[in-house]
């Protein structure tokens, strides 16, 4: 065997090495990711771990991965107001829509017709006012929790007297229930208004 040939056979000795202990890497690589929590909303993406504690935290529901670049707490907070916005929203089209009047100018409106109809009159003015109020405050109790103030999201202390006596589990459920109900109603709503919208009906909106 001539000094060229012994180089060669050097050579692709050390290059099969490397090949095998890069594909050994590989594997194990896939192999840990394969591995990895799934989330259950998701399967085919990691779970968010800052998810994890949280109320709800089983649905592992964060595919853009939000939760890595906000505070939960910060999260949590808005969307435990804007499900119990969407709530009162839902509950509130379909009641005027069955006649219920709220302001005297509201009269003969549909819930459809009524913000055109009150914007003319000058009247939403007031709603944005309040709106305002209530959105400052809800700032201020973010920013405390925020700082360390040890409150909870979305806890404004409304309805402690339904909590009391009741056991963590129970509690835990409650609250479940209420994050649940709110982005069930977040959907409904945006789907209620669609309908209201494109078919010009009132309740039920088809």
């Amino acid at each position: 065997v001539c000094s060229s040939d012994l180089k060669f056979i050097a050579a692709a000795s050390l290059v099969g090495t490397a090949a095998a202990f890069t594909s050994t890497q590989n594997v194990g690589r896939s192999v840990s990711a394969l591995n990895a929590e799934k989330s259950p909303a998701m399967p085919f993406l990691p779970y968010p771990e800052n998810l994890k504690g949280y109320i709800g935290d089983d649905i592992g529901f964060d595919p853009l991965g939000v939760s890595n670049f906000f505070p939960m707490d910060y999260l949590r907070e808005s969307e435990l107001k804007h499900g119990r916005i969407a709530m009162m929203a839902a509950v509130g089209f379909i009641a005027v829509d069955q006649g219920l009047v709220v302001h005297p100018l509201g009269k003969g409106l549909t819930s459809l017709t009524a913000h055109d109809a009150l914007v003319e009159k000058g009247v939403m003015g007031n709603a944005l006012l309040w709106i305002g109020i209530a959105e400052m405050v809800g700032y201020l109790a973010i920013a405390e929790m925020l700082q360390g103030s040890g409150r909870e999201p979305g806890d404004f202390q409304l309805g402690v007297k339904f909590l009391e006596g009741k056991s963590e589990a129970e509690i835990a459920k409650v609250k479940y229930q209420e994050i649940m109900n709110g982005r069930l109603a977040m959907l409904a709503f945006g789907g209620m208004v669609t309908q209201s919208v494109m078919y010009d009906k009132a309740f039920p909106y088809f």
